[in-house]
C-alpha cells in the first residue's frame, strides 16, 4: 500500500478503539499499586470511544479532516493522564496532517514525530518508562530509517514493532515497573490501539467484542452519573444544520450564546460545539422533547439520539411539544469554584466551604475534560477555580482550561487529595484577585498532608511493604507506610508517622462502611498520643476509602 486515504485512517481509528475495548481489562491489570481506582485501561478506552464516535458521526474523507475529528473526539472525552497524553499525541498527529491529502511513508513518519513532540509539551515534567517513552522511542526510530519509497504499510509496521519492543524496555526505565514485574500500562493501552490500527491496514478490520460490551456499559454508566446522579435522567445528543438564509426556510436567526444558555436552564453536562453550519449539542435534561423542539427552531436534525441514563436504551424522538420560549441571559458571577469529589458528606463540606458546583468522581472515575468543560459552562463565571482533588485528574482539568470559552478564564489548582481542595476552597477570598487567590490557594495546599486507607486488590510488594489482597493498606501522600488486617491498626500506624511538633489539626473523612466504634478508637489514639492535636470528624461518605486524613 503506497499511501493512506481518509476513508482507510477512519477504518484505522474504528479499528483500533474497537481493539483496545475488546482487551482494556488487560491494560487495567497492569496497575501498579494494589489500590481500586481509575484504571488505565478504562480511561483510555472511554477517551478512544469518544474519538472514534466523533469520527463515525462526521462525513469527512480527507485525512487532515478525519484526524482532527479525531483528536477533537479525543480532548473532549479524555479520561485520566492517560486519556489526555493519548489525546494530545492524535492532536499532534493531526497537526502534522495539515494540508495533505493523503498519507505515505514519509507523511506517516512526520506525522507521528509531530504527536510525539505535542505529547512531551503537554507534560510538564515528563517520566521516562511511560506512554511518552513509548510514542518517543518508535517515532524516532521510524524518522530514522524511513524512506520516500517505502510502503506506508511497511513503515507502520516498523514503528509499530518498535512501539512493542519499547514498551517492554520500560521496566528498565521505572524501577517500580521494575520492582512489581510489569510493563507500562499507558504504554501498553497505546500499543492495543496501534495493532488495531495495524490489522485495519491489512485489511482485518476489528469488531467490538460484544462480550465485553456488559462492562463497557457499566463504564458509560458510571460516567453517564458523574453529574448530579439521578436529577436529569436522558443523555440527549443531537447535529443540527443551519441553513444559510433561515428566514427563508421558516427558521430563526442562530445565536450560539443564547442558545447555550437557553439549553443551560434545561439541563447539565451541557456541551456545544459549532463547525459552520453544524451545531453538534450534548445534554442531559429531564424534557429532551422541549430541547428539541427549541433546538428545531433554528435547523434540522442531521442526527439525534436519546438515552435514558437509567436503563441505557436508546428511543425515537417523539416531537409535538409546544416552543421553548428564550429566558434571559444571567449575569456572569466573576467567580466560581468547581472541585471533583466522591461522597455526600465531602460534596457538602466543599459546597460549605464557597465551591459553586462538584463534579462528581474521584479515584474509581475520573472525570474526562467535556465533564469540566460543561462544568464551567454551567457555572456561568468570569473567573473559575478548577480544584481536581486526584493527581490523575490533573491533566484533563488543565486541558478543559485550554478550550473554555470567550470571556472566561479558568484556572487549575493541582490538589492530589481531597484534604487539599478543602484547604483550597477555605483560603478563596471572592474580594480577591485572581492572581493573589491562585498564590493563596496554592501555597496553602502545600501544608497539608494526606493519609488514606483502602483494601489492596491484589498480592504485591513495594516499597518494601508486602502488600496482602483483602487487608488494609494505608498511604501517606503516594507512599504505601503499612499493610494490616485491621483498618483501625493500619490508620494509627499511618497516623502515628504524619503527625508531628508542628501539627495543630487532624480532619478525620469517614468513608462507607467505617463504623462509629472505629472512629472512636481512632479519635482516642490521636487525643491520647498527641494532646495539642485538635481533631475533626467528618461523615463523608466516600467509596473506596474508609479514612481520609488531613494533617495540618
Amino acid at each position: 500500500m503506497k499511501y493512506i486515504d481518509g476513508v482507510m485512517l477512519k477504518q484505522m481509528i474504528i479499528s483500533g478503539a474497537n481493539y483496545l475495548f475488546n482487551c482494556y481489562p488487560e491494560v487495567d491489570a497492569l496497575n501498579v499499586f494494589p489500590v481500586p481506582d481509575g484504571d488505565t485501561g478504562t480511561n483510555m478506552n472511554l477517551t478512544m470511544q469518544s474519538g472514534a464516535k466523533e469520527v463515525q458521526n462526521r462525513g469527512d474523507t480527507g485525512v487532515y479532516e478525519v484526524a482532527r475529528a479525531f483528536s477533537k473526539g479525543l480532548l473532549m472525552g479524555a479520561r485520566g493522564n492517560s486519556g489526555v497524553i493519548l489525546s494530545q499525541i492524535f492532536r499532534g498527529f493531526a497537526i502534522g496532517l495539515e494540508g495533505q491529502d493523503k498519507i505515505d511513508a514519509m507523511t506517516l513518519s512526520a506525522a507521528l514525530s509531530s504527536g510525539k513532540d505535542v505529547a512531551y509539551k503537554a507534560v510538564m515534567r515528563p517520566v521516562e518508562g511511560t506512554i511518552l517513552t513509548v510514542i518517543r522511542e518508535a517515532a524516532d526510530y521510524l524518522s530514522e530509517v524511513v524512506t520516500p519509497k517505502m510502503d506506508v504499510e511497511k513503515a507502520f509496521e516498523i514503528f509499530y514493532n518498535e512501539a512493542r519492543a519499547s514498551l517492554n524496555r520500560t521496566p528498565e526505565l521505572l524501577p517500580v515497573l521494575k520492582e512489581v514485574g510489569v510493563v507500562d500500562s499507558g504504554g501498553m493501552g497505546l500499543c492495543k490501539v496501534l495493532h488495531g490500527f495495524k490489522k485495519a491496514l491489512k485489511g482485518e478490520f476489528v469488531e467490538k467484542n460484544m462480550a465485553t460490551a456488559v462492562s463497557e456499559n457499566q463504564q458509560l454508566m458510571a460516567a453517564a452519573n458523574m453529574e448530579e446522579e439521578g436529577e436529569f435522567g436522558y443523555c440527549t445528543e443531537f447535529i443540527v444544520r443551519i441553513p444559510e438564509n433561515p428566514n427563508e426556510v421558516g427558521k430563526k436567526m442562530f445565536n450560539e450564546k443564547r442558545f447555550t444558555n437557553v439549553l443551560a436552564s434545561h439541563g447539565n453536562s451541557l456541551v456545544v460545539v459549532r463547525d459552520e453550519d453544524i451545531v453538534k449539542v450534548h445534554v442531559h435534561t429531564l424534557h429532551p422533547g422541549v430541547v428539541l423542539t427549541y433546538a428545531q427552531q433554528f435547523g434540522e436534525f442531521v442526527k439525534l439520539k436519546i438515552e435514558n441514563m437509567s436503563e441505557q436504551h436508546t428511543q425515537l424522538v417523539e416531537q409535538g411539544a409546544d416552543p421553548l420560549k428564550g429566558k434571559e441571559e444571567k449575569e456572569m458571577a466573576e467567580y466560581a469554584i468547581i472541585a471533583v469529589a466522591a461522597g455526600s458528606g465531602i460534596e457538602e463540606r466543599f459546597k460549605d466551604f464557597g465551591a459553586t458546583k462538584i463534579v462528581s468522581g474521584g479515584q474509581t472515575m475520573n472525570p474526562s475534560t467535556e465533564d469540566f468543560y460543561a462544568a464551567i459552562k454551567e457555572v456561568n463565571a468570569k473567573k473559575v477555580f478548577l480544584l481536581p482533588n486526584n493527581s490523575n485528574i490533573v491533566m484533563a482539568a488543565k486541558q478543559a482550561c485550554e478550550v473554555t470559552d470567550e470571556g472566561v478564564e479558568a484556572r487549575v489548582i493541582e490538589t492530589k487529595t481531597i484534604p487539599q481542595g478543602l484547604v483550597a476552597c477555605m483560603m478563596f477570598n471572592p474580594e480577591g484577585s485572581f492572581d493573589d487567590n491562585e498564590e493563596e490557594m496554592k501555597e496553602a495546599i502545600t501544608n497539608v498532608k494526606t493519609g488514606q486507607v483502602t483494601f489492596a486488590i491484589k498480592d504485591t510488594n513495594i516499597d518494601g511493604v508486602e502488600v496482602r489482597k483483602d487487608e488494609y493498606i494505608a498511604l501517606h501522600g503516594k507512599s504505601i507506610v503499612c499493610c494490616n488486617p485491621s483498618k483501625v491498626e493500619a490508620t494509627k500506624i499511618m497516623l502515628d508517622g504524619m503527625i508531628d511538633e508542628m501539627s495543630s489539626i487532624v480532619t478525620l473523612l469517614v468513608g462507607e462502611g467505617a463504623s462509629e466504634d472505629e472512629v472512636e478508637e481512632i479519635t482516642s489514639h490521636i487525643n491520647s498520643k498527641f494532646e495539642d492535636v485538635e481533631v475533626e470528624v467528618v461523615q463523608g461518605n466516600q467509596p473506596v476509602y474508609s479514612f481520609i486524613i488531613g494533617v495540618e
